[in-house]
């Protein structure tokens, strides 16, 4: 019998060990998860700050770039561009060999052309060239007589042309011409291009 309860008693010592170090290396592992996970946070606060410290001087360097384009653009906003506006027809002399396809691949009723009010510019307006306007934005022309209004951005003139607008007219309209008249983008109209008008 004292066999047995010292045998006994060996096994619940051996149990209590054992508890005690599965205890042991639970806590263990927990402290070094937290070490870990501190450490990470630390590496990964410094790491973020030196990024911002290197990326701040070059994005205050281009928002400063970018008011400066924004002020010398800006009196385009105020005063327009100078233009001359003329006209043209959707026929095989004055277009291509589609004349019922703007450049930008509206399709359009030759009949009736000047119920679009479509314009051709010439190409130093276009951004594919470097100019202010593109493909569907609204222009507003001032200037041009009977011909001033809203127009919206279709089609492109030949490349021999600087500073023209080129107003979409119908075969029955007589040729006209107007001389420094001004354009100016309408960025308050939504830019939807349809591909089928009419």
């Amino acid at each position: 019998m004292h066999k047995v309860l010292d045998l006994h008693c060996i096994l619940m010592l051996a149990l209590d060990i054992m508890r005690r170090q599965y205890m042991i290396k639970t806590k263990t592992a927990i402290t070094a998860v937290v070490a870990v996970t501190l450490v990470n946070g630390i590496f990964s606060t410094n790491m973020f700050e030196s990024y911002k410290n290197m990326y701040s001087g070059k994005i205050e360097h281009l928002e400063k770039e970018n008011q400066i384009l924004k002020d010398e653009l800006s009196h385009y906003d105020e005063y327009g561009i100078v233009v001359d506006v003329t006209m043209y027809q959707p026929n095989t002399i004055q277009c291509d060999d589609t004349p019922d396809v703007t450049a930008d691949g509206t399709k359009i009723r030759i009949s009736k052309a000047s119920d679009y009010k479509f314009v051709a510019l010439s190409r130093n307006l276009l951004k594919r060239w470097g100019g202010p306007f593109d493909y569907g934005d609204f222009i507003l022309l001032k200037g041009a007589d009977k011909k001033s209004g809203v127009y919206q951005v279709r089609d492109t003139m030949n490349p021999k042309w600087v500073n023209v607008v080129d107003i979409l007219e119908s075969e029955h309209v007589e040729p006209y011409k107007y001389t420094d008249a001004h354009i100016f983008k309408l960025n308050w109209i939504t830019n939807k291009k349809e591909t089928t008008n009419g």
